[in-house]
């Protein structure tokens, strides 16, 4: 039986990181949604998502599929309750299609889960959680940490506190394979740490959990790091940082403060850029939504920074509360640029103009260069396609 996850129309208000992913490969906690299904199936995972996403994220289905909903947190208890299900039966709970089980042509991708024939419908009882916001992927973060740190760590046993590194709740730390811990460093268990393979705490950085760094990343000298934050692999980070998600591959290498906020994969955060994450009335934060062109409100006190994959920012950067950031940006200048910024455009306060697709694409090219990758031609097409899609909202700005 094959396992393929599924987007639905909640896709869209997880823009613009479903710009260039399904939802299921959104990291919210440790891993990423699609991590998490795999590590309850024990195996790999197939997708169904918009058409033009469907070359880099292959279906891999065939005549038996158990399709999952990519924006349910996955639990043991929902997979072995999804794993029950027998063909052509699908679970749901209200409105929301759980999952399904039928074969790959009798289904297709629609805002909702799509089927030429009627299936027989079981609805589930117990609780689900699910990304429905752009927002929740780090207001929900501290509480999918500890969910995560417990099924990554259940039945091994952590490396040793290295010397000079100052430990309070010890057995709240875990600290893969290859780990480094410099000395001086100073980490705060109340909730789980976890420090994964390969990524190194440099001297003096100062962490307080539920936290996360990943497989091969990097914290830089004197960072302090606090409570529901996740450093995604590759990503190397400086400065003070709040409750901020990194995807992936992304730097925000030096001083500044960036607090409740999402960096999606291959971003780059010049030196002392800063981001503001509460308003000074202390009112309710309202976001630009991309996928219905208006302001919505948040119902946070506290929300920062939303950056698409492959956007960039100069030294000294300054963001609003609730600034959204499309894809392949480049972003610099004095002042406070616009709250929406779409994807492929280049300036700040001053003015945006559009990034010309190939010189964004040669940047990106570049980025990934450094650390021996490169975008595949469907990848190529994916960004064509995006920017495409995205010129009404540029020649929307463009004109305030």
């Amino acid at each position: 039986m094959n396992i393929i996850l599924f987007d639905d129309s909640t896709r869209y208000a997880l823009l613009p990181f479903t710009h260039t992913r399904p939802v299921a490969d959104i990291r919210c906690g440790i891993m990423t949604m699609r991590e998490r299904w795999e590590h309850f199936a024990g195996k790999s995972t197939g997708t169904l998502t918009a058409p033009y996403l469907q070359e880099v994220f292959l279906l891999n289905g065939g005549s038996d599929n158990l399709f999952i909903n990519g924006s349910i947190f996955a639990t043991g208890e929902l997979y072995d309750d999804i794993s029950r299900l027998e063909h052509m039966q699908q679970l749901v709970q209200g409105d929301t299609i759980i999952a399904a089980r039928v074969t790959d042509a009798e289904i297709h991708f629609a805002p909702k889960l799509n089927t030429p024939v009627k299936l027989k419908e079981i609805t589930y009882h117990n609780p689900i959680q699910r990304l429905k916001h752009i927002w929740e992927i780090f207001s929900l973060n501290e509480a999918a940490i500890t969910a995560d740190f417990e099924l990554l760590t259940k039945g091994k046993t952590s490396q040793s506190i290295p010397e000079g590194v100052t430990v309070k709740n010890a057995g709240n730390l875990f600290i893969e394979e290859g780990a480094i811990i410099n000395p001086g460093c100073i980490i705060n268990a109340e909730g789980p740490v976890y420090i994964g393979k390969e990524a190194e705490l440099l001297e003096g950085v100062m962490v307080r959990g539920p936290l996360a760094v990943c497989e091969h990343g990097v914290v830089k000298m004197g960072a302090k790091l606090y409570k529901g934050t996740t450093i995604g692999p590759g990503c190397k980070v400086g400065g003070e940082i709040s409750n901020v998600v990194f995807f992936a591959n992304s730097n925000k290498a030096h001083d500044g403060y960036l607090g409740n906020s999402v960096i999606g994969e291959w971003c780059n955060l010049g030196a002392d850029t800063n981001c503001s994450n509460l308003k000074n009335n202390y009112d309710s934060i309202k976001i630009w939504d991309e996928h219905n062109f208006k302001s919505v409100p948040t119902g946070l006190t506290f929300c920062g920074l939303l950056m698409g994959d492959h956007s960039k920012c100069g030294i000294n950067t300054m963001f609003n509360t609730g600034t959204v950031v499309g894809v392949s940006t480049n972003i610099y200048g004095g002042g406070f640029p616009e709250k929406f910024i779409p994807s492929f455009t280049w300036g700040g306060s001053e003015g945006l103009t559009t990034y010309r697709p190939d010189r964004a694409l040669e940047t990106a090219n570049r980025m990934m260069q450094r650390r021996g990758k490169t975008l595949s031609p469907e990848e190529i097409n994916m960004y064509r396609h995006i920017f495409e899609r995205t010129q009404e909202q540029r020649d929307m700005f463009a004109n305030k």
